[in-house]
């Protein structure tokens, strides 16, 4: 008897030194754990003694269930709804439409630039007494900004005499979810696709309700269920059930549900014998199928459509154009408030001109030529999502057409699943870029927000990162892209550094060593990631089909621009694409001043120096090395940069929970490892072109080129 006491009550004594709650990194960014540093909890605990709300509504009980969870985790204590608007130190939130007490105190002007997703935090001194008020004109933006509030707490910042006037910068902010209907996800590295198709619609995975919260959180307020590699059985009804339940559940949260449309849908299930955008019966099956589909989701947003590029069906296929297409389908869902996001990412097999050339040639000559609800959605470089590229020429091209920014959160060409790269200074370094469209300062950012050209559609959207992995993005780093992304969709002039330290203090520590390590590792993570895979304007040498891996010697494929010897033109004399007057001159679709400065050998940003030149080896680079030595240097330093990251993570064991810790410990092991072989693959490769060794001071590869061109991987997801 006392042997299986002792036996329990050993048991016992582990169960308690098991945390109940693992870090698995579920929670993201939303974890409201209780706060640590008392002086900040008791002067939050001063102003927050509940929350008054007049009226209720799907929205506004989210809100409830939200400023609940998180303040009674933060504070430690339950703060809880009163009925007296006039108590001290209480939020109050509401519309001044629906809410007597708000109305009381603020004016419909004081937001009447606000727009309907807007939202003002301020603070209300009244006798003594001060009170929050958090106020919009719909609930959905009173949901945005008790988020914002919850994020001040915690980021630990004052709440104290506060006054915040927040609308997004742009209308339509979506995830691309490139998602099949078998679950499968192309270019996901986070498991399978959330959308548990076959046991919808009468299956609600509580995933759906925390995807939608999280996006929520960050203003996102849209999402493409399918993949842009469309099939045309999610328009059919049994699916649109589906979809319907899964709108049913975003709408409180401000989401909206859009999907891919298959070009050749009237054929394949509406068993029409064309899909000519000009045929009557054409135009009458889709106005038919835009009216079933809001039928089923009166707020549907509309399709994203990939068409005539990488063998999808097109407007193309009938000897149509891109504004045929797309001005069908736009008819379809206008009278309905539906929207077509139409990509431009179109490349052709028969069209033997740089590829990078290819969108704006198919694309320009129809400025002005789309309907009112169409946008162009164009990647934010002309070829395809690669480490660095410059910004897409067709940014500020089209004046009289809403151009809708692509960017792709999930890292297919940027280390994919193992590979930590703080995408918000990739995604920034486009923004910024000046297209000088209309004379200096006409950024990229002010394009696509509509300020440039006085446009009112705008949109952004990106590929999601996001799949069945416990912490949704396979890599915990990966959630900081999702949130960056949704950050930056709301206000392009916030800074990377300050989205990373938001989402540092948010989801692990707001210790402000790991802060101030961590935030500076993340801020060069995407540099160090483009100096051991593509430096100096290098591109597209990944491996063949999945992209993993260095393949620069990939060639004699089915299509040139499919290979990479095709884009990196290593010769005796030198290496680089001539994409000047004297080469493809795709420098041309670039305003004069950023056409002038591309062109020149000496003025190009060293960072584009091979996309844009064919470059000779002996070349003298800024540094004052050759470009060999230059391109070994960005190779080596690539990878030793890859190791400090590593070293400086290992040292923050400790401050972080064990669980997170080691898994990122692992996968930084992996990408180090990775950044030497792309580092040997490809200094040993273009070594056999410019016949000169390898500087003194690097050491060798200890693996032969031919041991790298021999690795093969089938099953690279």
């Amino acid at each position: 008897m006392l042997k299986n006491l002792l036996i329990k009550t050993a048991f016992v004594v582990l169960l308690l030194m098991v945390p109940l709650k693992a870090e698995d990194g579920y929670r993201l960014w939303l974890r409201y754990d209780k706060i640590s540093d008392e002086e900040t909890a008791n002067r939050y605990k001063q102003f927050l003694k509940g929350y008054f709300i007049e009226y209720d509504s799907p929205t506004i009980a989210i809100i409830k269930n939200e400023l609940q969870t998180a303040l009674n985790g933060l504070l430690g204590k339950n703060i809880s709804r009163t009925d007296n608007p006039e108590k001290n130190n209480i939020i109050i939130i509401g519309s001044p439409d629906r809410s007597p007490v708000v109305s009381s105190l603020i004016s419909n002007n004081e937001l009447i630039n606000c727009g309907n997703e807007g939202y003002i935090i301020k603070t209300i001194s009244t006798e003594g007494k001060e009170r929050i008020l958090i106020t919009g004109k719909s609930d959905v933006a009173l949901l945005y900004g008790v988020f914002n509030l919850l994020r001040l707490m915690q980021t630990h910042s004052s709440i104290e005499n506060l006054y915040i006037s927040s609308m997004p910068k742009i209308k339509i902010r979506v995830l691309n979810h490139w998602d099949n209907l078998d679950r499968t996800v192309e270019r996901g590295y986070a498991g399978f696709s959330l959308w548990d198709w076959h046991k919808l619609p009468d299956y609600i995975d509580s995933r759906y309700f925390d995807y939608a919260r999280a996006n929520a959180s960050i203003g996102i307020n849209g999402t493409v269920l399918t993949n842009v590699n469309a099939n045309a059985l999610v328009l059919t009804p049994v699916y649109l059930e589906k979809v319907k339940a899964l709108a049913d559940i975003f709408r409180p949260y401000g989401i909206k549900v859009y999907l891919t449309a298959r070009f050749s849908a009237p054929i394949e299930i509406g068993e029409l014998d064309t899909a000519d955008p000009l045929n009557n019966d054409v135009k009458t099956w889709w106005a038919n199928k835009a009216k079933e589909i809001y039928g089923y989701i009166p707020d549907f947003g509309g399709f994203l459509v990939k068409a005539n590029s990488e063998g999808q069906p097109g407007p193309q296929n009938y000897n149509r154009t891109h504004a045929d297409g797309a001005n069908m389908l736009a008819d379809a869902v206008k009278p309905h408030g539906g929207i077509v996001m139409w990509r431009a990412f179109v490349y052709s097999a028969d069209d033997k001109e740089d590829r990078a050339k290819q969108a704006y040639n198919e694309f320009k000559p129809f400025d002005g030529k789309f309907r009112e609800n169409v946008l162009i959605q164009v990647k934010n470089g002309p070829i395809d999502f690669q480490p660095r590229e410059p910004f897409h020429p067709l940014f500020g091209a089209m004046p009289q057409t809403p151009l809708m920014m692509e960017y792709q959160i999930t890292q297919e060409y940027l280390g994919q699943g193992t590979s930590l790269a703080y995408l918000s200074t990739l995604f920034k370094e486009v923004l910024e870029s000046d297209t000088h469209a209309k004379g200096e300062g006409s950024t990229v950012a002010k394009i696509i927000d509509g300020t440039l050209d006085r446009l009112e559609l705008t949109g952004i959207a990106g590929v999601s990162n996001i799949g069945t992995d416990r912490n949704w993005t396979g890599h915990t780093f990966g959630q900081a892209n999702w949130y960056a992304f949704g950050r930056l969709a709301w206000n392009h002039e916030i800074n990377s550094d300050q989205i990373a330290d938001e989402w540092l203090r948010m989801t692990f520590t707001d210790n402000k060593d790991f802060v101030d390590q961590i935030k500076e590792l993340m801020m060069n993570s995407r540099e160090t990631v483009v100096n051991y895979m593509t430096p100096l304007g290098l591109h597209h040498i990944m491996g063949w089909h999945h992209h993993y891996g260095p393949a620069p010697w990939i060639k004699d494929k089915h299509r040139d621009d499919w290979t990479s010897v095709y884009y990196h033109r290593a010769d005796e004399k030198g290496i680089g694409f001539d994409r000047t007057q004297t080469g493809s001159d795709a420098v041309s679709q670039y305003f004069s001043p950023v056409a002038r400065k591309f062109s020149s050998l000496e003025q190009c940003p060293e960072e584009y120096l091979l996309w844009f030149h064919h470059v000779d080896w002996d070349y003298v680079t800024k540094s004052g090395r050759t470009l060999w030595d230059e391109l070994c240097y960005r190779y080596y330093e690539g990878a030793e940069s890859a190791g400090q990251m590593r070293t400086t993570w290992n040292s923050q064991q400790g401050r972080i929970d064990d669980e997170r810790f080691n898994r990122v410990k692992m996968l930084l092991n992996i990408q180090y490892k990775e950044a030497i072989w792309w580092r040997n693959a490809c200094v040993l490769y273009f070594q056999t072109f410019s016949k000169k060794a390898i500087p003194d001071d690097f050491e060798k590869p200890d693996k032969t080129l031919e041991y790298y061109m021999n690795l093969e991987f089938p099953y690279a997801p």
